[in-house]
This record gives C-alpha cells, sequence and structure tokens, in this order.
C-alpha cells in the first residue's frame, strides 16, 4: 500500500459553501475538467518525451517533489493516475462504483461556446487524464449521492496552472452548463486561492464552484459543489451532486474525504517514501 501522508485541508472549507477548498467551472465527473486546449494543439500521440524537472513549491506549501520521479510518457502518466484517483472506499462507507467506471484516458471534457460539455483528445501539454465515477446509492426515499473524481497530470507545472486559471474562467464565462444530455447545472460561483488563503493549507493553489444540479431523471434543483487543486504537476478535482433527501453537508463530506485522499496521494507519488 502506498505511504499516505497526511494532508492539512481545512476541515470548514466545503461546510461554507465557496469560502474556499478548490474546485472548477467544470460539470460533474465525464465533463468535469476544464481545459487549456484552446491554447493547446490537441494530440494524443504516445511517445516518449521528456518533462521539465519539477522544482519544490514557492508558495510556502511544505511540497518537495522529486524530479526522478516526475512522469515522463503517457504510460508513466496514466498509472500515476489511477495510483491518485479516489476509488468508492476513498469517499466513505457505503459508496459504490457506477457505470461506466472510469473515462477514457486519451480524452477529457471540454466547455463549448454554447456551454455544453464535449469530449475532445488530450491536448500536447497533457500527459494523462482519468476520471472514476461513485455513487451512495439511493435508499429508504433518499435519491443516490454521485461524485466524480478527475486527475490531470500536465507535462509541466505552467501547464497546470494554466488549467488552473482557465478553469476559473469556465465558470464566468458559463454560469449555467449543459453536463450531458438530460443534465444541467446553473448559477454556478467560482472562487480561487492561493496556498495560504482563504484557509488553503492543502495544495499551491485551489479553485472552488458551486450551484444547482437538475436532471430529468431525478429532478433538482439539487446540491452541486466543484474542487480543484494543484500539486506541481497534478491538478485533481472532486464533483458532487445531491438529490431528494440529501443535504449539502452530505454531499460535503464525501467530497472533503476524497479530495484529502487524492492529495496526500499526490504528494506520496511525487515525492517518493520519506
Amino acid at each position: 500500500m502506498a505511504y499516505q501522508r497526511p494532508v492539512r485541508l481545512c476541515c470548514g472549507i466545503l461546510a461554507t459553501g465557496l469560502a474556499l477548498a478548490g474546485c472548477s467551472g467544470a460539470g460533474d465527473g465525464e465533463n468535469a475538467k476544464p481545459t487549456a486546449t484552446e491554447k493547446a494543439t490537441a494530440s494524443s500521440g504516445t511517445g516518449a518525451t521528456s518533462a521539465p524537472a519539477p522544482t519544490p513549491s514557492s508558495t510556502g506549501l511544505d511540497f518537495h517533489p522529486d524530479p526522478d520521479r516526475a512522469p515522463k510518457t503517457r504510460a508513466e502518466a496514466a498509472r500515476m493516475a489511477r495510483a491518485i484517483a479516489a476509488a468508492p472506499v476513498n469517499w466513505g462507507p457505503g459508496f459504490v462504483k457506477r457505470n461506466p467506471y472510469e473515462s477514457d484516458p486519451g480524452y477529457w471534457p471540454v466547455l463549448d461556446a454554447d456551454c455544453v460539455w464535449q469530449r475532445a483528445p488530450l491536448p500536447s501539454t497533457v500527459l494523462a487524464t482519468l476520471t472514476r465515477y461513485s455513487e451512495l446509492p439511493a435508499k429508504d426515499s433518499k435519491g443516490p449521492i454521485r461524485l466524480a473524481a478527475v486527475v490531470t497530470v500536465h507535462r509541466t507545472v505552467k501547464d497546470a496552472e494554466w488549467e488552473m486559471a482557465e478553469t476559473l474562467e469556465e465558470g464566468l464565462r458559463c454560469p449555467d452548463q449543459q453536463l450531458r444530455q438530460g443534465e444541467r447545472i446553473t448559477g454556478l460561483l467560482s472562487q480561487g486561492s492561493d496556498f495560504g488563503l482563504l484557509g488553503n493549507f492543502s495544495s499551491e493553489d485551489t479553485l472552488t464552484e458551486g450551484g444547482q444540479y437538475f436532471s430529468d431523471e431525478l429532478g433538482g434543483p439539487y446540491y452541486y459543489y466543484w474542487i480543484q487543486s494543484r500539486l506541481g504537476q497534478i491538478t485533481v478535482a472532486v464533483a458532487g451532486r445531491g438529490a431528494k433527501g440529501r443535504s449539502g453537508p452530505e454531499v460535503d463530506a464525501a467530497l472533503q474525504q476524497g479530495v484529502g485522499q487524492m492529495l496526500g496521494q499526490t504528494e506520496s507519488e511525487l515525492e517518493g517514501p520519506e
């Protein structure tokens, strides 16, 4: 089992709405990650490409990536993404896999000009991305809590920083978004914070986004929240949607647990065992 470092994730982050944490301007897991596609040439090549050596964080965060552990090929990045992405057990008791469970690692979501999420080939700035879908099944007249975990391994730290910046812009451009057929989110509000600001003591920078979720299947409006954080060249994100009988704090508790696990595993992967 990989060593897990404790992550200093403020317990009050998610419970205070958009107060802090980290999130993004995307939809759920399948449509969960704004991209730098408009600034990069789309590419799904699989050849080995050297990545610049990561450097210690300049933010004050106690994070010191080992250059020898930085992924240099798509295969290495895909392995790392799978090691980091939260599985059902990481969200809390009772969560199970959804079907499909994992996204195609050769594609990622892109928010088009009409604020509709589409799938597109990975840009040249990204080595790998992976989304996993989990849920707490409906029970006792309560609907399901559906969650997604997204990991994106960029070629460089600068590429990851661009993604974070563009993610924040997506929420401003499209406060109402269509996730897929029959699902949409509205009234999105986004906020970003660097390390040490607004309670962010677990990542170099983080984004949060909240709004209301509507579904042809489940109805609505229901609670919706998204968190995205960056450590080095890797971004991790979690998205949660409530349902009938499910409160915001229930969704928040699972998101907090999932993102904490993913940030801890990201540190372990990039720094190596102590």
